[in-house]
């Protein structure tokens, strides 16, 4: 096959699907009832918000729902970001793509993340890797500047003045703890750091990335690892899926094993996410839908962008993101 095949011109030449027309106001609607339940959730994580009355118009009322806006507006350019990487590779690529899906969630955090959908076939590798590998890497890029802007607001604190009740506790990879060493420096024993809203939504920020870049199936990981490696792909894919199975059996926090109650500490300890993950690979499948032209071989830049990927994938990869004592 002629190199033409690279060309995202000639790609799109050469399928001519029919168009589907953006709902503009399915997409609108969907980002601002996001802006809204993040909002809420960064209201209630917001240090002042300590003393908040216990009423449900505090839901409403601009006065209060203004403490919630670092946080979501942070969480939300974070999944922008990302996605609109997706987005313009894409249509540089000549591969119709919709513009995002924000998904609106009632939780701590206010949202389940954002999606674009793939509306033809991807041509080649090269392809591929752009696509797959630009809405992490951008994403990356900006929750690593959250994280460090959002560490500098946190406050150490004893953790004998921890609020009273269930605490939420975040789980460190290699770059978030080098980072909090770098910005906060070393904790004496019996001190923590309280996260600002801004560090949370960049450490969620990182996590989201580390989820994405997962190697098995349609994730971005998956497509990376199909660029790549090719056939091997179902390969990994699988061996991924026991890894998460094994994640929730295995990784830590290990304070179950001198539990009075053994079974129930250790159940109590799992973090439920790896499970949710390993269903939703099952539902997508393991393997990767075809490209155009696989023949067309990857470019060593291409390749180290994958491996680029692929090692932030491995320092911000945490074993035990979320804990509540």
């Amino acid at each position: 096959m002629s190199d033409d095949l690279n060309d995202n011109r000639y790609f799109s030449s050469q399928t001519a699907l029919p168009r589907t027309q953006e709902n503009l106001r399915l997409h609108v609607g969907l980002f601002l009832a996001t802006a809204y339940t993040t909002t809420v959730a960064g209201m209630f994580m917001s240090p002042q918000m300590v003393s908040m009355p216990d009423s449900w118009y505090i839901l409403v009322d601009p006065r209060y729902l203004v403490y919630g806006l670092p946080f979501s507006a942070t969480l939300l350019i974070i999944l922008g970001v990302h996605e609109m990487g997706h987005y313009v590779t894409s249509r540089w690529w000549g591969v119709r793509a919709s513009l995002p899906y924000f998904i609106p969630f009632p939780s701590f955090i206010g949202t389940l993340g954002a999606v674009i959908k793939l509306r033809s076939q991807i041509p080649n590798r090269r392809a591929l890797i752009d696509i797959g590998a630009s809405g992490p890497i951008a994403g990356f890029v900006m929750s690593v500047i959250a994280l460090i802007v959002g560490l500098h607001m946190s406050e150490v604190i004893a953790v004998r003045d921890m609020p009273e009740g269930g605490v939420l506790t975040l789980g460190d990879s290699l770059l978030s703890r080098g980072l909090g060493i770098g910005v906060i420096g070393d904790l004496p024993t019996g001190y923590d750091v309280m996260l600002h809203p801004v560090a949370f939504a960049g450490w969620l920020g990182l996590f989201v990335t580390v989820l994405n870049l997962l190697p098995m199936g349609q994730f971005d990981g998956g497509h990376i690892v199909y660029a790549i490696f090719g056939e091997k792909h179902r390969l990994i894919s699988r061996a991924t899926m026991v890894g998460l199975a094994l994640m929730w059996l295995l990784a830590p926090p290990y304070h179950w094993w001198d539990a009075e109650s053994v079974f129930r500490a250790w159940y109590d300890s799992r973090w439920v996410g790896w499970l949710v993950w390993l269903g939703l690979a099952a539902l997508m499948g393991r393997h990767h839908p075809p490209l155009a032209n696989f023949d067309v071989e990857l470019d060593p830049a291409r390749r180290w962008i994958g491996y680029a990927s692929l090692a932030i994938f491995v320092l911000c990869f945490i074993p035990d993101p979320i804990q509540i004592y």
